[in-house]
């Protein structure tokens, strides 16, 4: 399956093996005594040292060794003489697979910036922090899949293309095959859609949810895993225009075993990157706290590792969103007019309000429910006083709601009352209403945005450092 994979070589207690490495230079350093060439090949945090003697590698071949540059070496596994690894190669011999000119190569050995490698996105998988990044990414969406799949849950996959916005935003990409310069027009100089593709407007879906509760209605318990898309002019470092999300949705389920299921997952995902990405971690950490070092103690966040088994090892607390408001009225920030935003029943919670019940109030992670109906969306449960609905959030230390979910409304005529509240026309929604109508069930859901969690596990300050080619207003590169 391909060669030996940096990790394992460094791994191995096989001394006086012969070993092939092919991986990327990362520095090379000459002294009187030996040349030391610093390998990775994106396997691992750490990287492999290769030794040649003075005068062993032909001139020629050593000007090509550079920074950046390919090789595939040939050597044998020695006991290391250097501190920091086990074990190095001793080189016999090397092949330049790919140089890269030090004059143009721009991931020189020194420190760069996140914005310059945002904008040399194909090449920052190369530096130690991306590919600590997507190491963990790759870790924690395998632990999705995993956890769902442990847990009797079925992915299934719901449409990129829509033609319906489920969170009723109305901020979406549209999907046409149609000629903009020159579209069909209807009698009354409308844009004729039913000329187009798919015979109607169609746009780049913002949530499988819709379709994700079709399938629980028949398999119990699906999940969704997939790209979406929200066409918002946000410039934030919490928001991408393309994103993944993972929305379960499960039959027979009412708040408190949505509640449970979010609690449990989250802890269980985050719990594998702690197992599976202890030395990425650590390394993001000390970037992390490196990043930090100037700023006041009081304005620094909390040690990464430290943050995460806050999450993991503390029960979640959980409350309504009234009581909620009510410790946010009575806070010391409130009565000194320190927070940003105004504190009254009935508003849309900032983060910084959200943080203050986790970080300052409850110190672990915090449930919030039965929201204001006005502020959530029409398909969550009315209560039984009718201006609440069955919502829930979650909100972690440092970033604030992480997930979203409710209890659906199941019964046909408070959703239709809802929809039309709304403003949504029912017929669009005609297939979502009629399973209200045939051998309706209670049944509940929520959303999470996968870079959301990913920022959260790396501690990185900006999502668009958590997805290998982000997607945000006037940026389609690559």
């Amino acid at each position: 399956m391909g060669p030996v994979q940096i990790k394992q070589i460094l791994q191995s207690t096989e001394i006086g093996q012969t070993v092939e490495v092919k991986a990327w230079v990362r520095t090379k350093r000459e002294s009187k005594n030996a040349i030391f060439i610093a390998l990775n090949d994106g396997s691992t945090i750490h990287n492999l040292q290769a030794v040649a003697e003075p005068g062993q590698l032909p001139d020629d071949t050593l000007r090509l060794i550079t920074t950046g540059s390919c090789l595939r070496i040939e050597g044998t596994l020695v006991a290391s003489q250097g501190s920091g690894q086990a074990v190095e190669v001793k080189i016999e011999h090397v092949q330049v697979y790919g140089t890269a000119d030090p004059d143009e190569y721009p991931l020189q050995p020194k420190k760069h910036s996140l914005e310059f490698l945002r904008e040399i996105a194909h090449l920052r998988p190369r530096t130690n922090t991306f590919s600590a990044i997507l190491r963990v990414r790759h870790a924690l969406a395998f632990a999705v899949h995993k956890y769902y799949n442990d847990n009797g849950f079925f992915y299934l996959h719901t449409p990129i293309i829509t033609a319906s916005d489920a969170e009723g935003a109305g901020e979406m990409f549209r999907v046409t095959t149609l000629d903009m310069n020159k579209p069909p027009r209807t009698e009354d100089g409308a844009i004729d859609y039913k000329e187009d593709f798919f015979g109607r407007e169609t746009n780049l879906t913002v949530s499988g949810q819709l379709e994700g509760e079709l399938g629980a209605m028949a398999l119990s318990k699906i999940y969704t895993f997939g790209p979406t898309f929200r066409a918002e002019n946000s410039n934030t470092t919490r928001h991408l225009a393309e994103f993944w999300m993972i929305e379960p949705e499960m039959a027979f389920f009412e708040l408190k075993d949505n509640m449970d299921l979010a609690e449990d997952f989250v802890k269980s995902v985050i719990s594998t990157a702690l197992e599976q990405c202890a030395d990425d971690l650590a390394f993001l950490q000390n970037r992390l706290a490196e990043e930090e070092k100037n700023k006041p103690q009081n304005e620094r966040s909390m040690p990464l590792l430290e943050k995460l088994k806050f999450v993991v090892e503390n029960p979640f607390e959980r409350l309504t969103y009234t009581e909620a408001i009510d410790i946010l009225v009575k806070s010391k920030p409130h009565k000194e007019k320190k927070f940003q935003y105004h504190v009254e029943w009935g508003i849309d919670l900032q983060s910084e309000h959200e943080r203050y019940l986790v970080e300052k109030h409850f110190k672990k992670p915090v449930i919030l429910t039965n929201y204001p109906r006005a502020i959530k969306a029409f398909y969550m449960k009315l209560d039984e006083d009718g201006k609440t609905v069955r919502a829930m959030d979650v909100l972690f230390p440092g970033i604030g709601e992480i997930i979203g979910g409710s209890q659906r409304e199941e019964n046909y005529d408070i959703l239709l009352e809802r929809v039309q509240e709304v403003g949504i026309e029912p017929e669009s929604l005609w297939w979502y209403l009629e399973t209200r109508k045939f051998g309706t069930a209670p049944h509940a859901g929520f959303g999470l945005g996968f870079e959301r969690l990913v920022q959260f596990v790396t501690g990185m300050g900006n999502i668009r450092d958590v997805i290998p080619f982000p997607r945000f207003p006037k940026s389609a590169e690559f």
